[in-house]
């Protein structure tokens, strides 16, 4: 026995000494006693922990000699356990608020007073307006000089941006012939008058033929008064902002034939998409004006053989103007 008691004194296994206190009261020692019961580590750790408390013996038991041994094996103390942690505790589901599921409806947007509508006088004038998109009856009511100043100074329409000169119109003023170009070339443009160069040199030879002359007699006009890029044909917007003008210049010349020179400008006179071998051989209207339609010079120098249809145009020109002359004769005898 003597062996055993040394072994397990050894491993601390030995009797505890606890003071007895009344049996009523419980004391703040026996309280901290407890607390103080350290908690079991894991088991690669217990063997450490038992070595080290072995060498540490309990004052009471060392001052007792005579002090009883504890039986073979020393109960257990039992190791406080571990409170889970608390939990919330589960509220009963309630009754969802029907108002706070639907959100709330937009504020309702306030219509404007009456006073507070804007007029249309509030509104500012477009400052792009441009003071040359006169009306027709504007330049209607023009005189030669002002006319012609009008035009020299035009942006209707953006042919004007690249133009070197307006092409306004040239001869006598007070013509009984007018004759209508289409639009300015490349030399028309740089020299500010229609009809120049080699197509220029052939008008006044078929104007010779007739007894005309450029200067005597006859007024010339294009239905465009600038040149578009490329010599290209000008657009119907072109030919409508440009028009005014030339109606101007026949109700100032006053002419009793017209001459309209190639297709392009015989469909803006007439208004029509016919050919130019439909509309030659009669006699049409523009303004109350005779209209006679023929080849355009430039055109008759690349095509020799319709000159002679030319002649046959320019024939009918002249068989018109002396039936307009023996009309206008009737009139003023009549009168």
């Amino acid at each position: 026995m003597a062996l055993r008691e040394s072994m397990l004194e050894e491993f601390g296994l030995g009797p505890v000494w606890v003071r007895r206190r009344a049996s009523g009261a419980v004391g703040a020692d026996a309280v901290a006693a407890e607390q103080a019961v350290p908690v079991v580590e894991r088991a690669g750790n217990s063997a450490a922990s038992g070595a080290a408390a072995g060498s540490a013996k309990p004052e009471s038991f060392a001052s007792s000699p005579n002090a009883p041994r504890l039986p073979e094996r020393r109960a257990a103390v039992p190791l406080a356990k571990s409170a889970p942690p608390s939990e919330p505790p589960i509220q009963p589901p309630q009754a969802l608020d029907p108002s706070a599921q639907q959100p709330e409806p937009p504020l309702p947007i306030a219509e404007p007073a009456f006073d507070e509508l804007p007029w249309l006088d509030d509104e500012p004038a477009p400052t792009t307006a441009r003071t040359d998109l006169d009306a027709p009856g504007d330049i209607h009511t023009l005189d030669w000089d002002t006319l012609a100043a009008r035009v020299a100074s035009c942006e209707r329409c953006r042919l004007c941006e690249r133009r070197t000169n307006t092409v306004f119109g040239v001869g006598d003023r007070e013509a009984d012939w007018m004759l209508i170009g289409e639009a300015p070339g490349e030399n028309e443009d740089k020299q500010g008058e229609p009809f120049v160069g080699q197509a220029g040199k052939l008008l006044d030879s078929m104007l010779r033929a007739v007894t005309l002359a450029r200067d005597s007699n006859v007024y010339i006009a294009n239905v465009i008064k600038c040149r578009p890029p490329g010599n290209r044909n000008p657009e119907p917007d072109e030919v409508a902002r440009c028009e005014p003008y030339l109606q101007r210049q026949v109700a100032l010349v006053k002419p009793k034939v017209i001459v309209a020179l190639g297709r392009f400008a015989a469909q803006s006179l007439l208004k029509t998409d016919a050919s130019i071998a439909s509309l030659r051989g009669r006699v049409h209207r523009y303004e109350g004006v005779p209209v006679i339609v023929t080849y355009h010079p430039a055109y008759l120098l690349r095509s020799l053989p319709d000159k002679a249809k030319a002649w046959a145009d320019l024939c009918l020109a002249q068989k018109t103007y002396r039936e307009s002359l023996a009309a206008l004769g009737d009139a003023q005898g009549g009168i």
